[in-house]
C-alpha cells in the first residue's frame, strides 16, 4: 500500500509539470516549458537546437499521457498523475528516465552555449528555473545535480536524478 505521506509529496511535484496551473497536465504544459528554454537561451524554434527540444517535449508528453492519462481526454489531472504514472513508475525509475530522456538531452543542448556536451551549473539553473523550480532553489539544486564537482552537468547526472525526483518521495 504507499503511504499518504508518500502520495502527498508526490502529488506536489505535479506542479512542476503543471505550467500555466489550470490543474491539469497537458501538451501546452511541455510546450510551455519549451518556449521558455529557447527564450531564456535565445535559440530559435526553428533551429536544431529548438526543433529537438520540441520533439523531445512531444515524446515525454507521449510517454507521460500514455502512462498516466487513464481517460483519454488528452489531460492529466493531479489524480491520475499520483494514482497513474507515479505509482506505476516508482518501482522502475528507469522507465520514466527514458520517457524524459529525450527532452532532458535536448533541454541540456539549448543549456550548453559552448558545445562542449554539458550545461554549467549556472545554466543547469536557468533550465530549472524555466522549468518552474523556484529562484531560490534553482542554483542549489543544480550544484547538487554536479556529482563529480567539475562545474558541468551532463545527461548521465540529470536523467537519473530527474527520474528520482518524481519517482522517489525523499
Amino acid at each position: 500500500m504507499v503511504s499518504s505521506e508518500y502520495e502527498r509529496r508526490i502529488a506536489a511535484r505535479f506542479a512542476t509539470f503543471d505550467q500555466d496551473g489550470n490543474g491539469y497536465i497537458d501538451r501546452e504544459d511541455f510546450y510551455g516549458a519549451v518556449k521558455a528554454l529557447l527564450t531564456e537561451f535565445a535559440v530559435a524554434a526553428r533551429s536544431d537546437k529548438g526543433q529537438a527540444l520540441y520533439g523531445g517535449a512531444e515524446a515525454f508528453w507521449q510517454g507521460m499521457a500514455g502512462i498516466a492519462d487513464r481517460d483519454g481526454d488528452q489531460r492529466i489531472t493531479r489524480e491520475e498523475f499520483v494514482n497513474g504514472a507515479v505509482k506505476r513508475l516508482r518501482d522502475n525509475p528507469d522507465r520514466f528516465a527514458e520517457i524524459a530522456r529525450p527532452f532532458l538531452h535536448a533541454a541540456l543542448d539549448v543549456a550548453d552555449t559552448d558545445g562542449d556536451g554539458a550545461a554549467t551549473t549556472e545554466e543547469a539553473g536557468r533550465v530549472l528555473k524555466c522549468l518552474g523550480v523556484p529562484e531560490d532553489l534553482a542554483g542549489p539544486a543544480a550544484a547538487a545535480l554536479d556529482e563529480d564537482g567539475d562545474g558541468k552537468v551532463g545527461e548521465s547526472e540529470v536523467v537519473p536524478a530527474f527520474a528520482r525526483y518524481f519517482t522517489v518521495p525523499e
